[in-house]
């Protein structure tokens, strides 16, 4: 029953806000809905952990570790952006960029919070799906409602990056259905897979190894490429920088860390059904291919960057890349590098982008050369936050992503991946080098003009200084129950 609440919850929202009259009742049931996924999410993976899986109907819906985990993941990341959400519509609304023709906000309110429970529920799903084929459907439902809300402005660059973002995404994803299609014609000779189970994650897990590996082969290639386009993954990854720098604060946020942490979720079940069928070695070449071209693409954009919004979305491709890497790597010290970082990653990115959010409210741009600087001396929490997460994101020690990204170098290091390894430290460090560079001169620098401190905003800045406390809390202490969630569903993608 945990289950089907997960998934009707948000929408059960987005109906509420579809037929509600005023602003704060879309966002009393966006709020309430988003603490309930939470408190699901938090009980299901407490049953995945006394259990080892969880299923209902039949099998239809079903969550083991992995699946538990992503679904914790993008609970948090909806819960802490509802109430982010709340300071930052209220303050666009304020400045009057929302209005409508008849000088009316409440348009855009709802248009925001219909989609984003809508697009929550399909994140769910994704996560809690058995069939291979419900997953993708589930995937391109969470495209189909995202992508309405990078128009959310209405300007002809938002408009723009919606139609690249619904270009490059459909045809990832019509290659990651053939994909799926092929996945359940490798397995035509296996027991039953002539009936509706045939595509289901828990049979054809075990069966694998019966599984045509030719066809295999050429399932993963495409799956590879769709949902790698739906992460971010270089070359398909062009739509990223424009839909981040367009998108809402909110939905930016959710988009870089719960939809791309989807986006892996499903190749990860075709890597581990490709690796029991084939061996390791035919998809991992592939993943460290990708992964290590993706980071080799970021650097450069990040040197060379002008907007710090655009800056986080090359980030989230390199964080793709790294991700990617290490599940290319394999073995058993790698898959839980891949589940911790994108843990640390689901925290970091989204306060990134709040306090992207939060500058560019106030100095009413998003290009480094207008704000020149000072961000810690006009808004003191904001700049500091900053800083600190990214700190945290380029893998700075203490920080958590220190700890993730060093295993991941340890485990390609002790697997004989000497290039990958020196790799990944050279652009680890540009990266380092280009992101600090930019953010250290926007919250340390001068301010073009002299400005006294902002006040706190309670929504807004109170939601960031939660979720940052959580980040430094992270890089010393997991809770035990979240570590054995982390290990389990490393423990899936190796088969122990």
């Amino acid at each position: 029953m945990t289950l089907i609440l997960l998934l009707l919850t948000p929408i059960a929202a987005a109906i509420a806000s579809a037929i509600a009259r005023t602003r704060r009742t879309m966002e009393v049931a966006n709020l309430a809905a988003s603490a309930a996924v939470f408190g699901l999410a938090l009980l299901t993976a407490y049953q995945t952990l006394e259990a080892g899986s969880v299923s209902l109907w039949g099998g239809f819906l079903y969550a083991d570790a992995l699946s538990a985990l992503v679904c914790l993941l993008t609970a948090s990341v909806a819960l802490v952006c509802s109430v982010y959400a709340v300071g930052y519509l209220r303050e666009d609304e304020r400045s009057g960029i929302l209005d409508d023709d008849d000088g009316s906000a409440i348009g855009h309110f709802r248009k925001y919070y219909v989609l984003t429970p809508l697009f929550v529920s399909a994140m769910l799903l994704v996560a809690l799906a058995n069939n291979l084929g419900v997953m993708w459907v589930a995937i391109e439902a969470t495209t189909l409602a995202s992508v309405f809300l990078v128009t959310f402005y209405g300007k002809n660059t938002s408009l723009e990056a919606a139609w690249k973002y619904a270009i490059i995404g459909g045809v990832g994803l019509s290659m990651a259905l053939f994909g799926t299609v092929l996945a359940y014609y490798s397995g035509h000779r296996v027991t039953g897979s002539d009936t509706l189970a045939g595509l289901n994650w828990s049979v054809l897990a075990g069966k694998a190894a019966q599984l045509d590996p030719t066809v295999m082969r050429l399932a993963f290639i495409l799956a590879l490429l769709g949902y790698g386009a739906k992460a971010g993954l270089a070359p398909m990854h062009t739509w990223k920088p424009d839909v981040y720098s367009e998108a809402p604060v909110p939905s930016a946020a959710i988009l870089s860390s719960a939809t791309m942490n989807c986006a892996l979720y499903g190749l990860i079940r075709f890597y581990i059904l490709t690796s029991r069928c084939l061996g390791p070695t035919f998809p991992g070449r592939l993943l460290l291919i990708f992964g290590m071209l993706s980071m080799g693409i970021a650097v450069p954009f990040v040197l060379v960057q002008r907007n710090f919004r655009r800056l986080l979305a090359y980030s989230s491709i390199d964080h793709a890349g790294i991700m990617a890497v290490a599940l290319g790597i394999g073995g058993k010290l790698a898959p839980l590098a891949l589940m911790l970082h994108m843990t640390y990653h689901t925290v970091a990115k989204p306060l990134l982008f709040m306090c992207a959010g939060n500058v560019q409210q106030h100095f009413k741009t998003d290009l480094f050369e207008k704000v020149k600087g000072g961000v810690m001396r006009v808004m003191p929490a904001t700049g500091i936050v900053m800083l600190m997460a990214m700190l945290a994101i380029v893998g700075m020690p203490p920080f958590s992503l220190f700890q993730s990204e060093f295993l991941v170098v340890r485990a390609a290091f002790d697997s004989g991946h000497y290039l990958v390894t020196a790799l990944f430290i050279l652009f680890g460090t540009a990266i380092f080098a280009g992101v600090l560079l930019h953010v250290g001169d926007l919250a340390l620098g001068s301010p073009a003009e002299p400005q006294e401190a902002l006040a706190l905003k309670p929504w807004r800045e109170y939601s960031m200084l939660a979720l940052a406390a959580v980040l430094v809390i992270i890089a010393f202490w997991l809770p035990a129950p979240l570590l054995e969630l982390i290990r389990g569903a490393a423990r899936v993608v190796t088969g122990s």
